[in-house]
């Protein structure tokens, strides 16, 4: 994907993403011009920057019209702070729209004659922020949802002459990702959460946008492409106590195993204190009843056979047998006389 000799206009091209853009123009052999409203920190190098403030429509024109030649122009240039909607007014966030899609339009109006003439190719740089909600940066959404409308409309009216594509940018690692991630951790945890593992780098951005205007895509206009690690896992899937699979599942398994033979190790544990605490029991009752039995058993019998063979108890015996004896002769002598 050679882009030798031909020109190209980054907007907004000095730092992060718009950088990373420039860098890969220049590897592909294209020249390349950076505008934007403050001179870089650290040039690009093999570019040539321009000021230009973006939102002054008369600068734009004035800055496209001083160019001998004109075959790639990537709008770039945009952003927005973190404000929710209700912390500002409207024309604070009609700024952010300003910036992010008015902005572009001016650009690539100005830009359409060079194009037109070199059958040239407009490049937006779009965000998935534009397609779900965005909430802190809601006015930078809706801009970047109407950039991506207004790049599929330009493609047909300027088709065949001039394609119109955008990428559409998931989150990137810049010098400013602190700023909307926080620390290395929360980039870490934020990086868990694409599908890829990892934020992009300004570079594969870059790389993105010249396929698009290379040869390779001349077939391709009016597309979005995506280019955000596979986007970000719903969170409800997290959330979601069904319908999980794959290593999900297996670790999900695993874990209740684990609790499972915790709980089960704790049971046999107490199932054979148990039954120790039983058998213990049961040998000191068997040895404490044994004992006892004897013992009891043997004053008893020793007790009872002491009283039955006192020699009262016999003579008791005798003397109640010969009464009752001598009873029963007076009782036939009396029936006989009868």
């Amino acid at each position: 994907m050679e882009l030798n000799g031909k020109v190209a206009v980054v907007t907004g091209g000095t730092r992060g993403v718009g950088a990373g853009i420039a860098r890969a123009f220049v590897a592909a052999g294209a020249e390349v011009v950076v505008c934007a409203r403050r001179p870089p920190e650290e040039p690009v190098k093999g570019t040539e920057f321009v000021p230009v403030d973006l939102r002054d429509p008369p600068a734009v024109r004035d800055f496209f019209a001083a160019l001998t030649r004109l075959d790639v122009l990537v709008n770039n240039a945009g952003g927005a702070p973190f404000r929710p909607l209700a912390d500002a007014d409207a024309v604070r966030h009609a700024r952010v729209v300003e910036l992010n899609l008015l902005a572009p339009l001016t650009a690539s109006l100005a830009a359409y004659d060079h194009l037109k003439r070199a059958r040239g190719s407009v490049v937006m740089i779009g965000s998935v922020s534009g397609s779900r909600p965005s909430p802190g940066t809601a006015a930078y959404g809706a801009a970047k949802a109407g950039l991506e409308h207004l790049a599929r409309s330009m493609a047909v009216e300027w088709a065949p002459e001039v394609r119109v594509n955008t990428v559409v940018v998931g989150m990137v690692r810049t010098e400013s990702a602190h700023l909307h991630y926080g620390d290395e951790d929360g980039i870490a945890a934020i990086a868990r959460t694409v599908p890829l593992g990892r934020l992009a780098d300004p570079s594969d951005i870059g790389a993105a946008a010249v396929f698009l205007a290379s040869d390779a895509a001349a077939y391709i206009t009016g597309a979005g492409l995506l280019v955000h690690g596979g986007g970000e896992r719903p969170a409800f899937l997290d959330a979601a106590t069904a319908n999980k699979t794959g290593a999900e599942t297996a670790a999900k398994a695993a874990a209740t195993a684990d609790k499972a033979g915790d709980r089960a190790a704790t049971e046999t544990e107490t199932a054979t204190a148990t039954a120790t605490a039983t058998e213990t029991a049961t040998e000191t009752a068997v040895e404490t009843g044994a004992e006892t039995a004897v013992e009891t058993g043997a004053e008893t019998a020793v007790e009872t056979g002491a009283e039955t063979a006192d020699p009262a108890v016999g003579k008791t015996a005798d003397e109640t047998g010969a009464h009752t004896a001598d009873h029963r002769r007076q009782d036939r002598r009396k029936g006989g006389r009868t």
